[in-house]
């Protein structure tokens, strides 16, 4: 039977996938979505009320192999044998950022880095809907890109993007590209090559003409060392704590921290800022950077970053239980989120670590721990790396394999003043469903503690 429409496949039918398929459907593909594991109830009622064709449990790899285009589901290596039989055809696979790209032509604030890329995309998006400009929230937060671009289009989309997502995005434009940071994370992902996760990262860039802009942190060796490799004709507007030739933010000896845009000149003083500690100005300073390229009035940006509320699982406090602070931090899934935890520490710490390690040097953080944390508490099925590693350099370290027996480790090992913080430098995939579930588990076995 010949087919005259064209035959879509998505893999993963999460959130980016479902989106996906309904944008497909909407333009007149023929779609299939393909998961090998379970589709949760919520996404699985999105496809019967589409009436889009979807199968789980197993792919059906030879009609998938026929598929005109695949849209993948970024947490699927590219080294899945599927995926390397579908690039051995020469199908075409792309991100659902790229599919969605194609049908709209809204501006794209892009915002990527090793640590931030959250804050820094909610903060954004709170600038820009509080200033009255109608955004969309989408990538790793919010809502599907595409089934925002399908059903509820927005003049401008503020999206955070993982390198994972980045990977299949080819002809996708961001016409404002941040870059937080870089620093290692994802090794496994990357052939353990530090170099194919920063190339990964710059793919932000492409595409970008002279009308784009390129925000960055400028102190980030990485990053500065990468862009005079790349060759990018987008307006450049670093940003950092002290003032450089070329610095579009930056704060002067009095704490007041300035602007300068194409757009715009202005200032705020730094303790105006919602959110403390120095990882925090640098998203601010982004943040303030890229809502400045809309021409929103100053004081309507002053007054977003004054009233920002933290992000859920980023330095989260929870709750004081027999005078020691519990804090959760469980975003923190890599070495250099962890450092900015532990450098916000003002008081004697028992710090949680554990999970499934990424290929971590923990010797980046270990004058921190030195200074700060009395107590470890490891948490995952197999602690032996954390064990062998911290061994020797803290009053104490304790072996847990369950978010109750780390919490209640944490209990007995603290004192009155201190801080128990959950800040795991690691993925949450070997106990929990996602770091998500690890904060949430974390919060009620804390607040179990009253009782």
């Amino acid at each position: 039977m010949t087919r005259n429409k064209k035959f879509l496949v998505v893999l993963g039918a999460g959130e980016s996938g479902v989106g996906a398929a309904v944008l497909a459907k909407d333009k007149g593909y023929d779609v299939l979505v393909s998961d090998s594991g379970t589709i949760a109830g919520k996404y699985r009622r999105v496809l019967e009320e589409e009436n889009i064709e979807f199968e789980e449990g197993a792919h059906s790899t030879e009609r998938i192999l026929t598929a005109d285009e695949v849209v993948k589901s970024p947490g699927i290596p590219p080294t899945a044998p599927l995926v390397k039989a579908l690039a051995d055809k020469g199908t075409p696979i792309l991100s659902e950022i790229e599919f969605a790209g194609r049908y709209t032509d809204a501006k794209m604030v892009c915002i990527t880095g090793s640590n931030g890329k959250t804050t820094t995309t909610l903060l954004t998006y709170h600038i820009l809907t509080n200033a009255g400009i109608d955004a969309g929230l989408a990538g790793n937060v919010g809502k599907s890109l595409a089934l925002q671009v399908a059903r509820s289009p927005h003049d401008v989309y503020v999206i955070e993007l993982s390198s994972f997502q980045l990977e299949n995005m080819y002809d996708f434009k961001a016409d404002v590209a941040v870059i937080m940071n870089i620093t290692p994370d994802h090794m496994d992902r990357y052939d353990h090559k530090m170099e194919n996760y920063v190339a990964a990262k710059f793919r932000i860039l492409q595409n970008q003409t002279k009308d784009d802009y390129f925000i960055y942190w400028q102190d980030d060796p990485v990053v500065t060392a990468q862009i005079s490799a790349v060759q990018s004709e987008a307006m450049k507007l670093p940003f950092g704590e002290m003032r450089e030739e070329a610095s579009a933010a930056w704060v002067d000896d009095n704490n007041i921290i300035h602007f300068h845009t194409p757009m715009d000149v202005w200032e705020i003083p730094r303790d105006r800022l919602s959110l403390p500690g120095k990882h925090n100005l640098y998203n601010s300073m982004a943040a303030g950077l890229s809502a400045s390229l809309f021409n929103i009035k100053d004081e309507k940006i002053r007054e977003a970053l004054s009233d920002f509320e933290a992000v859920e699982h980023r330095l989260e406090y929870v709750d004081t239980v027999d005078g020691v602070r519990y804090v959760n931090d469980s975003k923190a899934t890599n070495v250099d989120s962890t450092w900015y935890a532990l450098e916000s520490m003002t008081t004697p710490t028992v710090l949680i670590l554990g999970g499934k390690d990424k290929g971590n040097d923990y010797s980046e953080i270990e004058d921190l721990v030195k200074q700060k944390v009395h107590t470890i508490v490891c948490m995952g099925k197999d602690n032996g790396k954390l064990l062998d590693f911290w061994k020797g350099k803290v009053d104490a370290i304790v072996d847990t394999h369950s978010i109750e027996d780390a919490v209640k480790a944490c209990a007995d090992a603290a004192h009155p003043g201190d801080t128990v913080l959950l800040s795991p430098c690691c993925a949450s995939f070997d106990l929990f469903k996602s770091y998500e579930d690890r904060g949430e588990q974390f919060k009620d076995t804390v607040r179990k503690l009253k009782k």
